[in-house]
């Protein structure tokens, strides 16, 4: 039999279908394939050896019909719907969920739709039923649903049968849908009722963005590298899965499909306002964003052919008569290497002009592959751990949470590079300079250059590369401070030798943080030998004043000083967070460096005033010159600029050397943004009625950047099922943190604590009527059980959270800065009660 339709699957062949699927090559090969013809030729042999006899065509029937199954009844459990299931659930839930759901959006009509397109069936006509050859299979599924899988029986002409024209995971949307009848091909007139154009409605469903998501989606889309990717991208799933990721490391919880849609929206609104500009009369009234967003694309065209370049997963075209005849007509993308075939009737000029559209159409898809691949290569080189095991949600949680923080209020969307209108030079110091940004209202940029300097340029040379080398550094370092919760003056790297900054008015003290005694430090305390430690932190600062070779200040004569900048007085409060901060921010830095085995001895920053927000942020640069490195701890191997310092004579083969050891740190800088730890939290609950606490539990872990799974078990309903899903999270060698989320009497717990060595925490949902009696279940103990309580959602995660950050830098950095903002703004409520109550 060639099709799918045909006699009843039994349990036996599913289960046997499962274990075959189960395989981690087969899971690997499904996930990222486009043709999987020859993978399901392979799953029929492996049947045939187990005693099922089913051909290629009926496996992959099967396949799709139970993941499109397993989907629909994952939405109703993750929507509080516990009732609705299927036969084999756990099993593909253990095959899938690592895997990215599809998700599923509530129409108007109340009916449940997936927004992914559902696979279509092979070409034959008895195939007709395919995707629907077991009514069992569908038990779960909306009317709207199944009436989805019936295909009309029109014709159009496509080819090639062993096509998946969903990449089942991928949404790599073919141009033209398969419609299943005798010829394969379709009138033309009947084409806009199968060629249809998916509006900012079709996908992404769910909650309103705010104007900070708004915000932070603007400011990674103006990313240089994302602007080129979206620009010249046809299959763009990937790009909109890193920006998700870099929301996700924001706080923001969003999918890749509801960041394309709010994408979308975005580009068409604007474009909508400029077409119609002469007749809205200013822009800004009609539409929130209308600057950033017209700093994206300003340089982009506006005309039909911008249009149908952008990077959406469908292109919409106008073409003369055939608009005025049938209408908008769109065309679905097919996979790379596939042709469109011609309509074998007689072509009308209209026919002929859609005919010409697709040829054209194809020939950009291949143009742009190549730059698109490369452009990906070196976004995603910083995820190469993930990459080599995607079927690993975990592998790396950066891949969740670190991508860079929000810039300043000050940093409205840059423009590109080329169109970047320099104003007044604001400032110029010895290895940089600053100019005003006239089309960036309160954001300057800092130009380094290639020269390097010591002893208040007492000694002064060119190195050339310097300028590159100092931004790569201090992009770097900034987003990593950022990410971890620092607020800096820094808004995003513009060129290899200058990054765009918030304005601020700089206060006039360096600020330094000794761990290890040495340089100007023994000078100034005789009788201190050099590798003396200082814990905590010993903190200095010095007044900058060249004349006088940079003093050094007391805490006093700071204050006294009276000084102003931006509107700010400081005063002890101020000079109290900047010393806070100066220690948070050298501990955050010396703990990224310590996986490289590398020792930060001491750190100087600078802090100055928001222009626009009027806040205290750390600003100027953090590069090789800021630092000493001591690799492996050894001060002969030093790194950073006390080389240069050192040099008896200044020689071209010296400034080699000097250049070779900054380049070295900036190539390790950027594996500062890494980590190699792995590590996760899984979430117990006794029932779905605690949904809501566990929900509290898993956005803080998001914050940290923890991935988090949350399941349904009753430990004393059923244990082995329990005991079960402990086994499951044990066996694939992620570290994991349980947190048992029963009410009443609390029986996970306790059993999950007394069988795994992984860390278990409780944290109850206490009712107000029988809360103080409950909680003596978490409380009271039998002997060899070791299991903390925390009432709090939030407490729960951050006890994870400081687990993990004894392994990785990262999630240690976000909790160093949650200390230090809690603590900031303590002393600010105070100063404000004090200035009240004078």
């Amino acid at each position: 039999m060639e099709s799918g339709a045909g006699k009843h699957w039994t349990e036996e062949e599913v289960k046997a279908l499962l274990s075959v699927w189960s395989e981690k090559n087969i899971r690997k090969q499904l996930h990222g394939t486009l043709r999987n013809k020859g993978i399901f030729i392979y799953i029929a042999k492996r049947l045939q050896e187990l005693g099922v006899c089913r051909d290629w065509k009926q496996c992959r029937a099967k396949y799709k019909n139970l993941k499109y199954e397993y989907r629909t009844v994952k939405y109703a459990h993750n929507s509080g719907d516990v009732t609705k299931t299927m036969k084999f659930f756990h099993d593909l839930d253990a095959i899938l969920r690592y895997e990215p759901v599809t998700q599923l959006a509530a129409e108007e009509n109340g009916r449940c739709s997936a927004t992914e397109t559902q696979p279509n069936t092979s070409p034959t006509t008895e195939s007709t039923q395919e995707i629907i050859e077991d009514d069992g299979d569908f038990t779960s599924s909306t009317p709207a649903a199944l009436e989805a899988t019936q295909i009309k029986k029109e014709t159009i002409d496509i080819d090639d049968d062993s096509i998946s024209t969903t990449s089942e995971d991928r949404s790599c949307t073919p141009v033209a849908k398969r419609i299943v009848g005798t010829d394969n091909h379709i009138p033309l007139e009947e084409t806009q009722n199968h060629f249809k154009v998916i509006t900012v409605n079709d996908t992404g469903a769910g909650k309103h963005w705010s104007d900070n998501e708004v915000r932070a989606l603007i400011n990674i889309w103006s990313d240089e590298k994302i602007q080129q990717m979206l620009e010249g991208a046809t299959r763009n799933k990937e790009i909109f899965e890193e920006i998700a990721r870099r929301l996700m490391k924001r706080g923001i919880d969003r999918d890749w499909k509801q960041c394309r849609t709010k994408y979308k929206n975005l580009k068409y609104e604007y474009r909508a306002l400029q077409k119609e500009n002469e007749h809205l009369g200013n822009p800004r009234r009609k539409m929130r964003f209308y600057d950033e967003v017209d700093c994206i694309l300003r340089r982009q065209p506006l005309g039909p052919s911008g249009w149908g370049c952008e990077s959406s997963s469908l292109l919409s075209v106008s073409v003369g008569d055939v608009t005025a005849n049938t209408g908008s007509l769109g065309f679905k993308r097919k996979t790379w290497n596939d042709e469109v075939s011609p309509v074998p009737l007689k072509k009308s000029a209209s026919e002929n002009t859609i005919l010409h559209f697709q040829k054209l159409l194809t020939e950009r898809v291949h143009t742009v592959t190549e730059g698109k691949k490369l452009l990906l290569e070196r976004l995603c080189k910083q995820e190469e751990i993930q990459d080599l095991n995607r079927t690993q949600l975990y592998a790396d949680p950066s891949a969740i949470q670190q991508v860079p923080a929000p810039a300043a209020p000050a940093a409205a969307m840059a423009p590109a590079a080329s169109d970047l209108k320099l104003g007044k030079k604001v400032n110029e110091g010895k290895t940089k300079e600053v100019y005003e940004l006239p089309d960036m209202p309160g954001c300057v940029l800092m130009q380094s250059k290639d020269q390097i300097t010591a002893g208040n340029a007492a000694r002064k040379d060119r190195m050339e590369g310097k300028a590159a080398i100092s931004t790569t550094t201090t992009s770097c370092v900034f987003q990593l401070l950022q990410e971890a919760g620092i607020k800096t003056a820094f808004v995003r790297k513009q060129s290899d030798t200058a990054f765009i900054a918030a304005h601020c008015e700089m206060i006039p003290i360096e600020w330094v943080c000794r761990r290890i005694a040495t340089g100007s430090f023994l000078k100034r305390n005789p009788g201190v030998k050099e590798g003396y430690k200082f814990y905590p932190p010993k903190i200095e600062m010095f007044y900058k004043d060249d004349a006088n070779n940079d003093p050094q200040w007391s805490e006093e004569q700071l204050i006294e000083a009276k000084f102003c900048f931006g509107g700010l007085s400081i005063g002890q409060t101020e000079v109290d967070i900047m010393a806070r901060s100066t220690q948070a921010i050298f501990e955050i830095l010396e703990k990224a460096w310590q996986p490289q085995n590398c020792t930060l001895v001491d750190l100087k920053i600078e802090f100055g005033v928001n222009v626009l927000t009027k806040e205290i942020v750390l600003a100027d640069v953090i590069d090789n010159d800021s630092w000493r490195l001591w690799p492996s701890g050894d001060r002969s191997q030093q790194k950073d600029k006390q080389s240069y310092r050192d040099l008896k004579e200044v020689t071209p083969e010296a400034l080699q050397m000097v250049k070779r050891n900054f380049e070295w740190v900036a190539e390790r800088v950027e594996l500062l943004l890494k980590t190699k730890s792995q590590g996760r939290v899984v979430v117990l609950m006794g029932s779905t009625s605690d949904i809501s606490h566990c929900e509290k539990i898993k956005k803080a872990c998001a914050t940290f950047g923890i991935p988090c799974e949350l399941r349904v078990t009753s430990a004393h309903k059923g244990p082995d099922e329990t005991l079960r899903i402990k086994a499951e999270y044990e066996g694939d060698g992620i570290p994991t943190v349980f947190v048992a989320v029963a009410g009443r009497s609390n029986g996970l717990g306790p059993v999950m604590s007394g069988n795994t060595a992984y860390p278990v925490v409780n944290c109850p949902p206490l009712s107000a009527d029988w809360g103080t009696q409950d909680v003596w279940s978490s409380l009271r103990l039998p002997s060899g059980l070791s299991c903390p309580t925390t009432l709090s959602p939030e407490g729960a995660a951050q006890f994870a959270a400081q687990i993990f950050g004894l392994n990785n830098h990262l999630v240690w950095a976000k909790l160093r800065s949650n200390m230090l903002n809690t603590w900031i703004s303590l002393k600010q409520a105070d100063k404000k009660l004090r200035e009240c109550t004078l």
